[in-house]
């Protein structure tokens, strides 16, 4: 195979990688795109797995971005939310439930409590199953770094995570009365499945900050339905592994939102309203 070929052979991978890091998939797609060139300047050189050396290259230039994007996202206005993505599962590369749920909303912004560092031997190891001696040579650390690194990633994460996920059949089963109850107006319905603790964050738009509550989500929903245009249009899909609900208004598809459950009640909503982080989903068919 030529250059390009083995790069299309792994560039799966390496978007995976990518958008699991940045939570982005216009800024992971930049980054396949640099390690591409990368790649095919590195054509004279001896490489004896490539595989290796671009899974390097892409794990080091999203710990460099990484370290510049968190200035962004502390100046951003809102709730900084991570890019909706539509995944095709033959696609995705990953190992198992650990790379099922690394896709969720959810575990993209638990991921924000971890260092660029930590971010990038905890994926490589819990989701895409490298070893420590395989990392300490992507990352440039030792082995023994790396198991340290390693296990303050899982302290951190274990310490900020709310809750567990639950199956893919409980999550579309709570989905689905969500909005059975939000459209049939049911406010105890409604109610009755939001913890008392839930938070909805909302991408810019109607609510520039999160709200709290059972009560003030469901009155939030409520609220947001009354005044919807009448160009609405709601059709149930799946972003990041996980149902959603996408919401056009006169065909041009305006948000996304998507929830994550535990112990059958749901503890937060995500509604994306960024335009410029809409452009991965299909356009209306």
């Amino acid at each position: 195979m030529d250059q390009s070929e083995i790069f299309t052979q792994y560039h799966s991978l390496l978007f995976s990688i990518a958008y699991r890091m940045l939570g982005s998939a216009m800024e992971a797609e930049d980054m396949v795109q640099e390690a591409f060139l990368r790649w095919h300047n590195a054509a004279d050189a001896v490489i004896e797995s490539p595989k290796a050396y671009l899974t390097t290259v892409i794990t080091r230039l999203c710990i460099d971005h990484l370290r510049l994007a968190r200035v962004k996202r502390e100046e951003y206005i809102g709730p900084w939310l991570p890019e909706p993505l539509f995944v095709d599962p033959a696609q995705d590369i990953g190992k198992g439930i650990e790379a099922h749920e690394s896709l969720s909303l959810a575990f993209l912004l638990l991921m924000e409590s971890l260092t660029p560092m930590e971010r990038a031997v905890f994926l490589l190891h819990e989701v895409f199953a490298y070893s420590h001696t395989e990392i300490a040579a992507m990352v440039e650390q030792s082995e023994a770094n790396c198991r340290q690194i390693l296990h303050r990633a899982k302290h951190s994460l274990e310490r900020n995570k709310r809750h567990i996920q639950v199956s893919p059949e409980d999550q579309k089963r709570l989905f689905s009365q969500f909005l059975q109850a939000s459209a049939n107006g049911d406010v105890q319905g409604l109610l009755s499945m939001l913890a008392d603790d839930i938070t909805l964050y909302s991408d810019g738009g109607f609510a520039r900050r999160p709200i709290y509550g059972s009560k003030n989500v469901a009155n939030f929903i409520f609220g947001l339905l009354r005044k919807a245009s009448p160009g609405l249009e709601l059709v149930v899909s799946e972003v990041n592994a996980q149902p959603a609900l996408l919401c056009y208004v006169d065909g041009n598809l305006f948000g996304v939102l998507t929830l994550h459950v535990s112990a059958s009640k749901v503890k937060d909503v995500y509604f994306q309203l960024n335009p410029q982080k809409l452009t991965t989903i299909p356009p209306r068919s």
